[in-house]
């Protein structure tokens, strides 16, 4: 239940692997927390905004606003389960032009290759050469080849000595744990280093694809993704249902076995869903402030890009979660011409989340209109195996979809008792579109 993006993903693979699906939402439109807004004027709405879009803002219908923002990294786990179940032929991407990080309140391109470290200002002579060697370890390490490790146990040595071990400074520690690595928060540097060592590895590689940043973005917004996982699961027998209203969850023995919507049950063996439908399976662990702002004009110091991120790391602003910001524009059908979308999100940590995202505010500024949104964060009490009942994390406040994926995989492994693997995905393809039948 439900049409966000983890729920439409899943509904896909558990289509493509032969499973009987209904999938059904209380909402009319497809996306649910995670959804694409259009036209503007219904943003607006949807915000309790009193006045309607001025006309400086072009046509309504140019406008493609998502709740939620997030890239894909080009070789991370969401771009690969685009690929296995061939959903990228509904879509068209475009890749994001540029990745930076805040320092000392000015944004700096992240260096993530050697000859960008070179030629970085967010390092002194000294520190570069030292980021480099730490690059180059990370490109050649193996974890099947203990001859790669300098010294290193993936599987104990901390992240924090390996830092030590390349002489690294808080700062260039500050980009690569949470503008390379993608890590919210500092826990990670005291956990063995292999996971950080692999994190950095996807960014290159997703970087080397294609040149400006590691991340891509559909046309036309992300609710053009779970529209495509729909398509897919129809293709295999899949049903759906919008604007389906949820009356209860039927269960007997402690187990789910059907769901009720307008007088008539609909049975099945397991149910997946988000938060919202389950009150009683989930906790609240915190909150995410998001806050949409249009602007009139690129972001300062990124070359006039189209589209970036910017991360401030939480060390910069004395905080223990990182800010993000998420910038999209016209150039991908989102926006009237000459518009740009920045979205800013963090973790919140005080009763002022506004205040606490004033410096991400100020790299926008002159900004024609905000869109502020506090979502509670929940995630499931039990995992679900008794019930048979599975329900998805809230999404966080991260602008990238490794997270989202984990989840993806964690559900999909508590329902089938065996890990989400790719290649078995692939061949379970074959056996349909099998060249055996042709």
């Amino acid at each position: 239940m439900n049409n966000g993006h983890n729920e439409c993903i899943l509904s896909g693979i558990m289509s493509v692997n032969g499973k009987k699906v209904l999938h059904m939402d209380r909402n009319p439109y497809y996306g649910g927390e995670s959804s694409s807004i259009t036209p503007l004027e219904e943003l607006y709405k949807r915000f309790n905004l009193q006045d309607s879009p001025p006309e400086s803002m072009g046509r309504g219908r140019d406008w493609n606003v998502d709740l939620i923002p997030k890239f894909l990294m080009a070789n991370g786990q969401l771009v690969k389960m685009l690929l296995y179940t061939e959903v990228t032929r509904y879509l068209d991407f475009k890749v994001v032009e540029g990745s930076f990080v805040y320092k000392g309140g000015k944004i700096y391109k992240v260096p993530s290759t050697e000859t960008e470290a070179l030629a970085s200002n967010l390092m002194g002579m000294f520190e570069k050469r030292r980021f480099r060697k730490f690059l180059v370890f990370v490109a050649n390490f193996d974890e099947n080849d203990p001859k790669t490790f300098e010294g290193v146990d993936p599987k104990a040595t901390t992240m924090r000595d390996v830092y030590k071990k390349f002489d690294l400074g808080q700062d260039v520690i500050d980009f690569t744990g949470h503008a390379l690595a993608l890590y919210r928060t500092d826990d990670y540097l005291d956990v063995p280093c292999l996971e950080t060592i692999n994190r950095i590895k996807l960014y290159s590689e997703s970087l080397a694809r294609y040149g400006k940043s590691p991340y891509l973005y559909p046309l036309y917004g992300l609710g053009e993704l779970p529209q495509g996982f729909a398509r897919l699961s129809a293709i295999y027998g899949g049903t759906y249902m919008l604007n389906k209203p949820v009356d209860e969850i039927v269960m007997e023995g402690g187990k789910v076995v059907g769901v009720k919507s307008e007088g008539e049950v609909a049975r099945c063996k397991q149910l997946i869903c988000d938060p919202s439908y389950i009150s009683d399976r989930v906790r609240k662990v915190g909150q995410v402030i998001r806050v949409i702002c249009i602007l009139s004009h690129p972001i300062k110091n990124t070359n006039d890009a189209n589209s970036c991120q910017i991360i401030i790391p939480q060390n910069q602003v004395n905080r223990n979660s990182d800010i993000y910001v998420c910038m999209i524009s016209y150039a991908h059908n989102v926006a009237a011409q000459g518009k740009y979308i920045a979205i800013v999100s963090t973790t919140v940590e005080t009763s002022e989340p506004e205040t606490e995202i004033e410096p991400a505010l100020e790299l926008l500024e002159p900004i024609d209109q905000k869109f502020v949104a506090i979502s509670d964060l929940y995630e499931p009490t039990d995992d679900g195996t008794e019930s048979q009942v599975f329900a998805s994390r809230s999404y966080d406040a991260t602008t990238h979809f490794e997270t989202t994926c984990n989840d993806i995989k964690d559900i999909y492994k508590r329902m089938t008792g065996t890990d989400f693997d790719f290649e078995n995905m692939k061949r379970k393809q074959n056996d349909v579109f099998g060249e055996d039948e042709q």
